[in-house]
């Protein structure tokens, strides 16, 4: 194992050291649940018996390919993103809907569940917050697991596709003309227009969670993306535990399986892209939440002192 590590830049210090390095028992995760109290450990039977319950439909939409659109959803009620015609990722932005402050925090989820998440995983809010904004209570791709490749599926190690980076990385400047012409259709852009009907601009947009997008990481450490194994029968559902604006884009890499940059490749991705289907319910008998157990989360109890209080007492 050492062997393969070195490269002939290395030191010859550098080259020992490796090689004297002993192997380690396999560390367990930072974050585990220390009691079936902790917010990290959900009420799996409350939430089953959640998704389970009957449902009346508020709302529904189809997102055409290469779109985006924002919505909002209300405490208690479940959200079903679904793939009516196949395969196809979707980049998916959270808010509290009354304060735009409080929106997803994918680094500190992907800390606190993994780097892909499943049923029962939370979606957290970010600082001074700290909170679950929605919970996963159904998956029809948990089974899909780990693959040969070490990809596994809803993302939260990559981010939306942008035109910033297309830009550096094709050599297009934006503009309308040339072998590489501006594209505006990218996550990000979907994303930013599809908030502007709720007052919010670019920089409201956050990193996402890719559902039905299979990443992991190489044996170098480097992000690949495989294929989305998703059918015309698979879907997942949000348990929204606050007020919330959440909005969605249908990537324009489609399924993933014909991703590239530059003018050519956004034509043949264009080639295995769909649309996503929406639906909000809200439960049929809305007394079971309370009778339940269940109720909005609050923000986290730290005050906020930062060290400001006792700086200040030195100064005395």
């Amino acid at each position: 194992m050492a062997d393969q590590q070195q490269t002939p830049s290395m030191s010859a210090a550098d080259r020992a050291r490796l090689e004297a390095r002993k192997p380690v028992p396999k560390m367990p995760p930072a974050y585990l649940p220390t009691s079936s109290g902790s917010p990290l450990a959900v009420d799996q039977e409350l939430y089953r018996k959640i998704q389970q319950a009957p449902r009346v439909l508020d709302q529904e939409f189809v997102l055409p390919i290469r779109s985006g659109r924002a919505w909002k959803v209300a405490a208690g009620s479940v959200v079903r993103i679904s793939t009516p015609e196949g395969a196809q990722v979707g980049d998916l932005n959270i808010w509290n809907a009354h304060n735009p402050r409080e929106r997803f925090w994918a680094s500190r989820t992907r800390q606190l569940h993994a780097s892909h998440v499943s049923t029962h995983d939370r979606l957290w809010s970010c600082l001074p917050y700290m909170r679950p904004l929605a919970t996963i209570i159904h998956d029809s791709l948990a089974w899909y697991g780990v693959d040969e490749h070490g990809g596994r599926v809803h993302d939260l190690l990559g981010t939306r596709c942008d035109p910033y980076i297309n830009a550096v990385l094709s050599g297009s400047d934006g503009s309308e003309s040339g072998n590489n012409a501006g594209y505006d259709y990218h996550c990000h852009s979907n994303l930013t227009r599809a908030v502007m009907e709720f007052g919010l601009r670019e920089s409201d947009v956050h990193d996402v969670i890719n559902i039905f997008q299979v990443t992991g990481l190489d044996e170098q450490g480097r992000y690949f993306m495989n294929p989305c194994p998703a059918d015309k029968v698979d879907s997942i559902e949000f348990l929204a535990e606050q007020d919330l604006l959440m909005a969605l884009s249908t990537c324009p890499g489609g399924d993933l399986s014909l991703w590239g940059f530059g003018a050519d490749s956004k034509k043949e991705m264009a080639k295995c892209c769909r649309p996503l289907k929406v639906e909000v319910f809200r439960l049929e008998d809305e007394i079971l939440l309370v009778q339940s157990g269940w109720k909005p989360p609050v923000v986290a109890p730290y005050k906020g002192a930062h060290g400001m209080r006792h700086n200040a007492m030195l100064f005395q």
